[in-house]
């Protein structure tokens, strides 16, 4: 499971699914899953979040879980 800043994020910023989903071009449920960690989001979807906060994709995925290759 990949962690995620997201819902901190979003509260912080006082963003809906929703709208977040909307600015991001994916639906509701697919935040919602990323949030809950039952998705992964996509190279290209991550980097829209991260673009939309203003971050890196570093700073909003926790890859420290990840196993080395």
């Amino acid at each position: 499971m990949l962690k995620t800043r997201i819902q901190e994020l979003r509260k912080q910023n006082k963003l809906s699914q929703e709208e977040l989903a909307l600015a991001v071009g994916v639906t509701r449920q697919t935040i919602t899953s990323i949030e809950c960690g039952k998705y992964t989001a996509s190279l290209v979807l991550a980097y829209k979040i991260a673009k939309y906060f203003g971050l890196t994709i570093e700073e909003v995925f926790d890859f420290s879980d990840v196993e080395d290759l």
